[in-house]
């Protein structure tokens, strides 16, 4: 038989299935229709030695975005990039190009031996209502296929880890954010602080000592689960004002890449607000509450200056009461036992991998059940610039590794009390030139005027020491 009429036949019997099966979907009752389908695929699956996944990108009665769908694309954008012939490409949160399969591509994955294929697709859902302009209800979908042999180890592990690779992809790529609150809602802005460890004006042993305590705490999810605790940490940072408090939160957000929550307690009315707050923070994440010394009296000063208050007002005409009453806002009511249990009861784990820090000017101040170990585990002292500090602005600044000045400046810091947010301001460049040697004579100068100035202030206070002890020796004499 020549190959001309093999290939006619060929085409014959292909085109009459095609006509019978255009009839039997036009002519013949749904039921009969759903039923043929319904055994025909059976019959295929007894000798079709693949199994297939269909994830769908919207699920549930309200379509809302699958989650697995989600990271499915995210792990999957890496190969696609490799391996598909047709891309689709998007920006995402005004940074990145990401690229992800186009529709009816199909790409390839290996697990532990075993080979995958995941194929992109899409179909158009009927329409039930009438519109003018034509709309195409798209919905897309992953199929994921695979040899029925390795059904065990695709459904578990491998699937398990193409969410947990999504998940943090999608982590990882997410632009991150600062909120604040406004009474019992959180607002943001895109966070792009560039503080780093790397540039953090401290001791390096103490700057290592830090980070292995946070990449620790990052990568202890199953210890906190088998010790029975929540996954959070308590850090406490104390100092003076201008050590550097708030740019050491920020290094630590970009070394862990976690959202901030910047928690403004004098806006939270209650403990009730406090809670919602609490509920709607995001897992990868720093809440900060800076300043609190500060932010509301918990430690029974709030009690008094409410009796002190009550007994002026008593003798007060209750009209010119009642109109001072209105005219003040009323001040939070969020009370210690609310901040302890929004650290560590038991809404404090409903989200996991959480830093809780506080900053104070004032250690002392502080309520010693609110800074106890077990709520916050770890506190870290931010004290006055001393000769590593300095080092390590003048390579931030003026990169500078070495200066004849720089022994000098050395044993001023050992004797002068000046923080590192001053010797920053005087190592910042003044001119478009960065004269090294004005911005380290500056600092020398300062340090310099601040020795003398205390010298001359030692000696003063010596003096009225003296002023007392001379004024009683005459009548201690006459006695």
């Amino acid at each position: 038989m020549f190959p001309a009429t093999i290939f006619a036949n060929f085409g014959s019997a292909i085109g009459g299935l095609m006509f019978v099966w255009a009839i039997f979907q036009q002519y013949f009752p749904y039921e009969l229709r759903r039923h043929v389908e319904k055994y025909s695929q059976r019959m295929v699956g007894y000798v079709y030695p693949y199994i297939q996944i269909t994830f769908n990108e919207f699920t549930g009665e309200r379509l809302m975005r699958s989650e697995a769908y989600s990271a499915i694309e995210n792990y999957l954008s890496s190969k696609s990039s490799t391996q598909a012939k047709r891309l689709k490409g998007d920006i995402k949160n005004n940074q990145s190009l990401v690229l992800s399969m186009d529709d009816h591509e199909e790409v390839d994955d290996e697990f532990k031996g075993v080979k995958v294929w995941w194929a992109s697709g899409k179909y158009i859902a009927k329409q039930q209502t009438v519109s003018y302009v034509p709309v195409n209800d798209e919905r897309r979908y992953y199929k994921l296929t695979f040899h029925k042999w390795q059904r065990d180890q695709i459904i578990g592990p491998y699937l398990s880890h193409v969410l947990k690779e999504g998940k943090a992809i999608r982590v990882r790529n997410r632009q991150r954010k600062l909120y604040t609150n406004n009474g019992s809602h959180w607002s943001h802005v895109v966070f792009e602080h560039p503080a780093t460890f790397e540039t953090l004006a401290m001791e390096a042993e103490k700057k290592q000592d830090i980070v292995d305590d946070l990449m620790a705490f990052s990568k202890a999810e199953e210890f906190y689960a088998r010790i029975g605790r929540a996954w959070k940490r308590g850090y406490l940072l104390y100092g003076p004002p201008g050590t550097g408090k708030s740019t050491m939160i920020a290094a630590m957000a970009n070394l862990l890449e976690y959202d901030l929550y910047d928690l403004e307690l004098t806006a939270v009315k209650d403990n009730t607000e406090l809670r919602r707050l609490l509920i709607e923070t995001t897992s990868k994440s720093i809440i900060v509450i800076e300043d609190i010394d500060c932010s509301l009296d918990l430690t029974g000063q709030r009690k008094q200056r409410k009796e002190k208050g009550e007994e002026q007002g008593e003798g007060r005409d209750p009209k010119e009461k009642m109109g001072k009453e209105d005219g003040e806002a009323k001040p939070s009511q969020v009370t210690l036992s609310g901040l302890l249990n929004f650290i560590d009861g038991l809404w404090s784990a409903c989200r996991g991998e959480r830093l809780i820090v506080f900053t104070t000017n004032y250690v002392e101040k502080l309520d010693a059940a609110l800074i106890r170990k077990g709520r916050m585990d770890k506190h870290i002292e931010l004290s006055y610039c001393n000769y590593e500090s300095f080092k390590v602005l003048a390579r931030n600044y003026l990169k500078l590794e070495s200066h004849r000045l720089f022994p000098e400046i050395g044993a001023l810091l050992g004797e002068v009390k000046m923080t590192p947010a001053d010797v920053a301001e005087h190592l910042m460049p003044k001119k478009l030139s960065g004269d090294v040697e004005i911005c380290l004579h500056s600092l020398f100068q300062a340090l310099q005027k601040e020795k003398e100035s205390g010298g001359l202030k030692a000696e003063e206070e010596a003096k009225e020491e003296k002023t007392p002890l001379a004024a009683e020796s005459p009548s201690s004499n006459k006695k």
